[in-house]
């Protein structure tokens, strides 16, 4: 499903920059030179192999290409100039016909690689995403861990679900593994960091005299104040939406340092989606997660027993991003009547999702640790 790491440098349109292209809503198959088939991305081997008859295209990366990191303002500054000239990012649907077999493929928002519904062939929208309205992807970490491996992982995580149904444990459930890349950006940024607070120490007094003498806990404060600077790399933020967020999150960390610059034949085969939290809301949710970082460092640094923050001023600087795609396998199944969500790490293998609860199991365990703190309680007296 995926090529080999080297950069599409797609037609531009006249007056843009080289290497920016339009969005059609054409199709792209990888064909096979052997006996026609459709070429997808194997993970076994990191190429383009058919499924029909074996054959494999090696992947050839571009000696030049890497994955960069890209001017943040810079890149606000293009995005509101396309804008000014009437483009704006396209998340309707579009229509394709499919080279295989000729039936109509529709695409639903940022959903841009899929397979043909009539006849499995691979499907892509041509140029969707290097469009010039839109960022273009700078580099994809390649699936690593297979369909039947994620499975297998995922047979494991059931067994090991404390509290679940006996029956779900036991005999687990069925459902096929999808394989998808779901956007993401990066961000690196130099951050200047000023504050002002207090610094509590405790110290302990004696009140009170005979049976009333006691033990009193007081707090002396002292002003603090500071500048710092650090630098945040590779700061991570999903730039896709109506996915199970809480679990998407839970795979962190990615090994980032795997990832290739980003080809067209990586997709092959699996479903991708281009980005609908645009670079400057991606870059507000990074810098969240930078401030909570910095208030953490804050306190750190004041010392003590407690702190009191007052003031915090962070300025950012040297502000660089990538758009990523990286890679993991969703599992929708059922359990007597209800739908509950898997998601795999496609390069780690990290299981997350819902499952079932067994409130029998929850009870009776409640029941087990209340009867030891019983026991406990009667060997203390």
């Amino acid at each position: 499903m995926s090529e080999p790491p080297g950069t599409v440098r797609p037609d531009s349109r006249p007056g843009e920059p080289p290497g920016i292209a339009a969005a059609t809503a054409e199709s792209r198959t990888f064909p096979c030179q052997s006996c026609g088939g459709d070429l997808t991305f194997h993970i076994g081997v990191q190429s383009l192999r058919c499924p029909f008859c074996g054959a494999v295209k090696e992947m050839t990366a571009d000696p030049g290409a890497a994955v960069r990191e890209q001017d943040f303002r810079a890149m606000l500054e293009r995005l509101a100039a396309l804008r000014g000239q009437g483009r704006h990012d396209e998340q309707g649907f579009r229509e394709i016909e499919c080279d295989a077999c000729s039936g109509t493929v529709r695409f639903e928002g940022t959903l841009t690689s899929k397979g043909c519904p009539y006849c499995g062939s691979p499907l892509q929208l041509e140029g969707a995403h290097e469009a010039g309205h839109r960022v273009p992807v700078d580099g994809v970490v390649p699936f690593q861990v297979d369909r039947k491996t994620a499975a297998e992982r995922f047979r494991r995580w059931v067994k090991s679900r404390w509290f679940a149904p006996g029956e779900f444990t036991k005999y687990g459930t069925h459902g096929k593994f999808n394989g998808i890349y779901l956007p993401y950006w990066t961000f690196d940024s130099m951050t200047d960091t000023s504050y002002t607070g207090q610094r509590g120490d405790h110290y302990y007094v004696t009140e009170g005299s005979g049976n009333k003498k006691r033990r009193v806990q007081r707090t002396r404060w002292r002003p603090a104040a500071g500048r710092f600077q650090r630098f945040f790399d590779d700061t991570l933020v999903p730039a896709g939406s109506g996915l199970p967020d809480k679990h998407v999150r839970s795979l962190e960390p990615w090994p980032l340092e795997r990832a290739v610059p980003f080809d067209r034949g990586l997709l092959a085969g699996f479903l991708a989606r281009t980005y609908d939290v645009g670079l400057d809301r991606g870059f507000d949710e990074a810098r969240e997660v930078m401030e909570h970082a910095l208030r953490a460092e804050v306190r750190q640094r004041i010392g003590g027993d407690v702190q009191r923050i007052h003031t915090i001023d962070t300025a950012h600087a040297a502000v660089t991003f990538k758009h990523l795609l990286l890679p993991l396998w969703m599992l929708a199944y059922r359990f007597k009547g209800k739908t509950y969500q898997v998601v795999v790490n496609a390069v780690t293998g990290e299981v997350r999702g819902d499952r079932p609860w067994s409130w029998i199991k929850i009870a009776l365990a409640a029941v087990a640790a209340a009867a030891v703190a019983g026991v406990a309680i009667l060997f203390l007296r």
